[in-house]
């Protein structure tokens, strides 16, 4: 997934004012933190300066890199210069997550562009109807997707947050006597929307939560027998953190709906 043949890119083009341009690229960087911060990873942030090969006046470079810089030091990010690794057109800044093998991956970039408008003769009208020129801001929130993923599976070795596994909730029978609880509670779970796996095997409890958990990765495993079934609870446990104690099912359903709602 890191070395494919073609790869699609989520690009965005900004066209703003100069005087815009610190708080278009704080609002940039706040959208970073916030959807990174939804799958659990941390960036790190270079800013990479003109290339030999860049195209434009250096006058506008030197614009570009001081307008970058200026918003760097605002933001109170730590960051680092990367000199020479910006884009033919303008500077940018890369943002770099690890993953589980501690290497670095460079994956959203915001790229500032004085130099394609100019070449492009781009033009607004501002509020004295004079003609000016704006700035683009090239913005790819996550690079590529098929890096991106790469790196996120790298990243969390599978076991993805709630929101995201695509089995969220492991439902697994004490015996096959209470399947037909089971189906019960996976029935409540996926009509709110909740993704489900259900085991009714006759295999042993500890083979069944060990699969859940350790080969599936399901975030969130549940077990019903008797007491369970008679007092409409499920038996909770969480990945890496072990039995969490039982839990009344319609108060389990509202709980998976508020972790499953991820707000970015």
């Amino acid at each position: 997934m890191t070395r494919t043949r073609s790869f699609c890119q989520d690009d965005t083009h900004h066209f703003v004012r100069e005087s815009q341009i610190a708080s278009e690229i704080e609002r940039i960087l706040n959208f970073v933190d916030r959807v990174y911060g939804a799958f659990g990873m941390t960036v790190k942030l270079e800013l990479s300066t003109r290339p030999e090969k860049a195209l434009g006046d250096p006058a506008l470079w030197d614009q570009a890199e001081t307008a970058l810089t200026e918003v760097l030091d605002a933001s109170g990010k730590d960051w680092k210069l990367n000199p020479g690794d910006g884009a033919f057109y303008g500077p940018k800044i890369d943002f770099h997550v690890e993953d589980a093998l501690g290497r670095s991956w460079q994956l959203a970039t915001c790229q500032l562009d004085f130099v394609l408008p100019e070449r492009f003769q781009l033009s607004y009208r501002d509020e004295q109807d004079q003609a000016q020129r704006p700035v683009v801001i090239h913005v790819a929130m996550y690079g590529s997707f098929e890096r991106f993923f790469a790196v996120l599976i790298e990243h969390t070795g599978g076991a993805f947050p709630f929101w995201l596994h695509p089995e969220q909730v492991a439902i697994v029978t004490i015996s096959e006597a209470w399947n037909d609880y089971a189906r019960d509670v996976q029935e409540k779970l996926e009509a709110v929307g909740i993704r489900t796996a259900i085991d009714v095997s006759s295999d042993k409890l500890n083979a069944k939560v060990a699969r859940a958990t350790k080969e599936l990765r399901v975030p969130v495993v549940v077990v019903v027998g008797e007491r369970e079934a008679e007092n409409r609870t499920v038996s909770l446990r969480l990945r890496g953190e072990g039995p969490k104690g039982s839990r009344d099912l319609d108060e389990f359903v509202t709980w998976c709906v508020e972790q499953d709602n991820v707000q970015y």
